[in-house]
């Protein structure tokens, strides 16, 4: 099937900003152009692909199934023209989604590295839970991610490269004093308030997981998207805290770590790149750090 490249990313505008007059702005056409070149594919397709009202556009089921191939394409030219770009200059640019946690307790030393190493390169970073990382490599949203492994989202397709090993922790406040200096099992855990990531991390999946192997069933107090959140709320005694030991300061007199009676397992952080797509030298550069 012959359809002009053009008309694809005129749907890619649309879809992605669900508007037609958006859409125009970013393309600097008109808006008559917006919708004639979408009617031309409509017709080429024999598919309806948005559903139009006075007030909104709405993709139609066959429309999110074009985006779902659309849109990973688009990503990989812009990063070719990206590519292409950096060839020509002394810069380049690095793409890379990790969550917040990971950023701010793992990346920022390597970050100030590059950046120190190679001052005219341009680093973007995306921040998302290590399951939405995933989603943006595969749409080529990112050159690489970083994350929490094991990692329900990933397949087999990428290049993982395992990068350190922690430990979830249990942290409270002394509001649960008798806890402190006990074993504490898991059955036990549950009388008290637990405060954790919410459903949509790595974090909340490996604890719900780890419950659910003693036949327990988690039903968590509080459930936030932030462990530095999470810390700051069992420094006033809201709960207990479930966050990785990374990110717990070096002098936190105000917590204490609640220790289980069964061991829970370790974990780690992994880099992931698509290594059947070529990436830039700044992103090749950023993962030699971690040989």
């Amino acid at each position: 099937m012959d359809i002009n490249y053009e008309l694809y990313k005129v749907f890619y505008y649309v879809a992605t900003t669900l508007s037609f007059s958006e859409a125009s702005k970013q393309l600097f056409i008109s808006q008559s152009a917006v919708s004639q070149a979408i009617k031309a594919l409509e017709k080429k397709l024999d598919q309806t692909l948005f559903i139009r009202s006075t007030k909104r556009v709405q993709l139609t089921p066959e429309g999110e199934i074009l985006l779902r191939h659309v849109e990973p394409a688009m990503n990989l030219i812009k990063r070719g023209e990206s590519q292409l770009v950096d060839s020509a200059s002394s810069g380049g640019q690095i793409r890379i989604g990790a969550s917040d946690t990971i950023c701010r307790y793992f990346l920022v030393p390597y970050l100030k590295r590059f950046h120190e190493e190679f001052p005219n390169a341009h680093i973007k970073v995306t921040n998302q839970t290590s399951l939405k990382c995933v989603e943006l490599l595969e749409t080529g949203q990112v050159d690489l991610i970083v994350i929490n492994y094991p990692n329900s989202n990933l397949s087999n397709l990428y290049s993982l490269k395992k990068i350190a090993k922690f430990q979830d922790v249990f942290v409270a406040n002394s509001a649960f004093s008798e806890l402190k200096d006990q074993k504490v099992s898991l059955k036990d855990l549950l009388n008290y308030p637990i405060l954790m990531l919410d459903k949509h991390s790595t974090t909340s999946e490996f604890l719900h997981n780890l419950f659910q192997q003693y036949q327990l069933d988690l039903v968590p107090e509080i459930e936030l998207s932030s462990n530095d959140l999470l810390l700051d709320l069992a420094k006033i005694g809201l709960g207990i805290a479930f966050v990785p030991d990374y990110c717990i300061p070096a002098r936190a007199d105000d917590l204490f770590y609640v220790e289980t009676e069964e061991d829970l397992p370790t974990r780690e952080l992994a880099i992931v790149y698509n290594n059947h797509i070529p990436v830039s030298k700044a992103t090749m550069e950023f993962l030699n750090y971690f040989e």
